[in-house]
């Protein structure tokens, strides 16, 4: 089954901070298949948990591990807090779970009321045995500039409560809630696009892992493109951003260049990614781009089979062609490989810049003209040709056989 990559789109730039929090500890529990908290069939949500645990008998859960998972010039302070639920509170990607801090209120000696925090785990858990879930929580402070200082006596009482929480404290829980944030799972085919500022960050961290982490029959089935645009104040706030570019590259694009016969390697591509019933296929998310350059249509290699690899999988193989005999590039001339190429110069570099891969393959001729495009792009965007080269044949990325 072929499946779209996760496109991040982060406001503030790459991250220079890429905590760890335990997801590394899940790596072992991930080898085993997660089959065992599905409904049946597996996007029904008719029997979607709801209110398990009410306030008035909330379920004691446990700190397993609290981590800040933000840099030291963040504006503030994020903590990642995965709580042990025994497997009594069940739920589902996009709820929230309720929190009652302990504690009874200074206005009128009440107990506190419930909190809600949007769930940053799927269903499994961070450690994918089922009985944990995990929350993402921003401290809640007050600067006062009176005292110019945070005052304690206006600090957010759970927040604060869950970013001091040591391993082995117990938590009361209510819920889950909610389904308006649901996975529409029984629409495999469909895109999702999720935009968040902040700790909002937290069920789309569920969705991405039960797509793109898990071995599940939801993700097996998903064909639609997962994008995330993110705002946070700079790069050493952003959230998660190491678990996003292990998604990004679980699914690189392969871009792949050729002239005449040099596309024999491609066919081989395109037939075990997009034909073939193989792992290699059913593992698939990315984009596969081919450019292939030939005099004319009647020189056109294998045109019927890219046409069927279209039609199976049409937002996973693109296809472009440039016919030299028939085609005019935009100054007038005849429409050579590195012209057609060109036309995506943009997309080209952000999907490089994304971790493709791209191919060329055919005669070395080619060559010359495509490394003085790119050279062209490379000035026009201000970066350094050079280094830039560089960068992609040290990550693998530049794949080149010419004769």
């Amino acid at each position: 089954m072929i499946k779209a990559a996760v496109v991040a789109s982060l406001v503030g730039g790459a991250s220079a901070f890429a905590p760890s929090f335990g997801i590394s500890d899940s790596r072992v529990a991930l080898q085993a298949k997660q089959d065992f908290l599905e409904a049946s069939p597996y996007w029904d949500q008719t029997a979607v948990p709801v209110n398990t645990a009410k306030p008035k008998a909330p379920h004691t859960g446990k700190v397993v591990s609290n981590k800040r998972i933000v840099g030291p010039k963040a504006t503030g302070e994020t903590c990642h807090i995965i709580i042990d639920h025994n497997g009594e509170l069940p739920y589902w990607e996009g709820q929230s779970f309720g929190v009652v801090p302990p504690g009874n209120r200074a206005k009128d000696g009440k107990p506190h009321s419930v909190r809600l925090y949007s769930i940053a785990a799927s269903r499994y858990g961070d450690d994918m045995s089922g009985k944990t879930t995990s929350l993402c929580v921003r401290r809640a402070t007050y600067w006062c500039p009176e005292l110019q200082a945070d005052d304690p006596a206006k600090k957010g009482i759970c927040s604060n409560f869950l970013c001091d929480a040591q391993p082995g404290e117990e938590i009361a829980l209510t819920g889950p809630s909610g389904k308006v944030m649901l996975l529409p799972e029984d629409k495999p085919e469909a895109d999702i696009i999720m935009v968040a500022i902040g700790t909002g960050i937290a069920p789309y961290r569920s969705f991405i892992r039960r797509l793109f982490e898990e071995d599940t029959e939801a993700a097996a089935a998903y064909k639609g493109v997962a994008w995330l645009f993110l705002g946070v104040a700079n790069s050493d706030a952003l959230l998660y951003d190491d678990e996003w570019q292990t998604a990004k590259a679980k699914a690189p694009d392969i871009i792949m260049v050729a002239t005449g016969t040099g596309i024999a390697p491609y066919r081989s591509f395109i037939r075990r990614l997009f034909e073939e019933d193989t792992e290699a296929a059913a593992a698939y998310k990315g984009v596969a781009w081919l450019f292939l350059g030939v005099a004319n249509s009647d020189a056109l290699l294998y045109d019927d089979e890219w046409q069927t690899a279209k039609a199976k999988a049409p937002d996973n193989f693109r296809l472009d062609y440039a016919l030299s005999r028939e085609q005019e590039n935009k100054k007038g001339g005849k429409m050579y490989i590195q012209d057609k190429v060109e036309e995506y110069a943009d997309e080209i570099f952000t999907r490089l810049d994304s971790g493709a891969h791209i191919y060329f393959c055919g005669l070395k001729g080619m060559m010359p003209g495509i490394q003085d495009m790119l050279k062209e792009v490379c000035t026009s965007k201000g970066i350094e040709y050079d280094q830039w080269l560089k960068g992609l044949k040290k990550a693998k990325q530049w794949h080149v056989e010419v004769y």
